[in-house]
């Protein structure tokens, strides 16, 4: 097996998703009219593409690795990365202490969402209650994403107590995002740039953006809440030359060239499993049982969104990877080819 079969491969399973993401989106994919209204930008996609690091060199790169597309919930992945510098820098006191305790917008009042805590928002098991910027939780209940554009959601089911029930719904994590703006306060691009971004060399080509309902008012300036996703437009649009840094910056465990830009116990708790879904960490994918990639190693994670974007990173193997719009039915296969090319 060589690094150019895992090429041939990669190109030849590119998502079903077609290149006009606007019309797949206002299609009904998510979920259908009116709950489909997209809110934020969105643009055509390009092709697959692509690239493996193997011991901090480059082995295999495919497609135009510098093109840059949305992402979806690969933000997700790096809303965590911000909430760690909040924690290290002590706008979080306690991830386990109820967001009420810092966050005073109306968001996290009343018994129920007066009991959700930081860790209850980033293991997506807050159970948070409300409308954000025009988008009902309810939309997102009852979703499985093993049944993605399949399944019927959106009913109105009885809620569980924060922190007793796991479910990926993405109001949730937008009122993550604009939790962790109340505690910044400036913009999470900016504090992205800064903390992280530049840090580890990325371009400044990416962007990240909200919805044009997302506004809000913070000391006196409008300011754009982002997304945590591309689910109703918006979320970070990078290229993969930029996601394999954020990559290798994880399997560092924090460290670019001998200089920490994350704390080493952010990484730990990032990926430390979740009682209620023990293949989910903190806004991150692990692969517990080996049952999200049976090829891949138990200790790889990943940073993952819909139609085949995926950072796979790998400790075991010393092993990056960012693969762009590959049908998610061929990633196993991919990582399989991956693991025998390495050799």
């Amino acid at each position: 097996m060589s690094w150019d079969d895992v090429i041939r491969y990669a190109l030849s399973n590119e998502t079903s998703w077609p290149r006009d993401l606007r019309a797949y989106l206002q299609s009904g994919y998510f979920e259908p009219p009116p709950h489909n209204e997209i809110l934020g930008p969105i643009r055509p996609r390009g092709g697959p593409n692509g690239l493996v690091l193997h011991r901090g060199s480059v082995v295999a790169r495919w497609g135009d690795t510098t093109q840059v597309d949305f992402t979806f919930s690969v933000a997700k992945s790096y809303l965590s990365l911000l909430a760690g510098i909040a924690a290290a820098d002590g706008l979080i006191a306690d991830i386990d202490d109820p967001v009420r305790r810092t966050v005073h917008d109306g968001g996290f009042e009343g018994p129920h969402n007066g009991a959700i805590t930081w860790r209850h928002l980033l293991q997506l098991t807050s159970e948070w209650e409300g409308e954000l910027f025009g988008k009902s939780d309810v939309i997102d209940r009852n979703r499985s994403l093993a049944m993605e554009g399949k399944a019927r959601k959106g009913d109105a089911r009885p809620l569980r107590p924060p922190g007793t029930f796991w479910e990926y719904n993405d109001v949730r994590v937008n009122r993550l995002a604009l939790a962790l703006l109340r505690v910044f306060r400036r913009p999470l691009p900016e504090v992205f740039a800064e903390r992280i971004m530049r840090l580890i060399g990325a371009s400044n080509e990416w962007s990240w953006h909200g919805y044009r309902t997302s506004m809000v008012e913070i000391d006196g300036r409008m300011i754009e809440s982002v997304s945590g996703g591309s689910h109703w437009g918006g979320g970070v649009a990078v290229h993969a030359e930029d996601q394999v840094r954020v990559g290798l910056l994880m399997l560092h465990r924090g460290i670019w060239d001998g200089r920490r830009v994350l704390p080493e116990s952010w990484i730990e708790e990032s990926l430390r499993r979740c009682a209620l879904n023990p293949n989910y960490g903190l806004l991150w994918w692990l692969n517990t049982g080996r049952a999200r990639y049976p090829a891949a190693t138990e200790a790889s994670f990943f940073a993952s969104g819909a139609g085949g974007n995926i950072t796979w990173v790998d400790p075991a193997n010393d092993l990056v990877a960012v693969v762009r719009w590959m049908d998610p039915a061929a990633v196993n296969g991919f990582i399989e080819m991956a693991m025998r090319a390495r050799q």
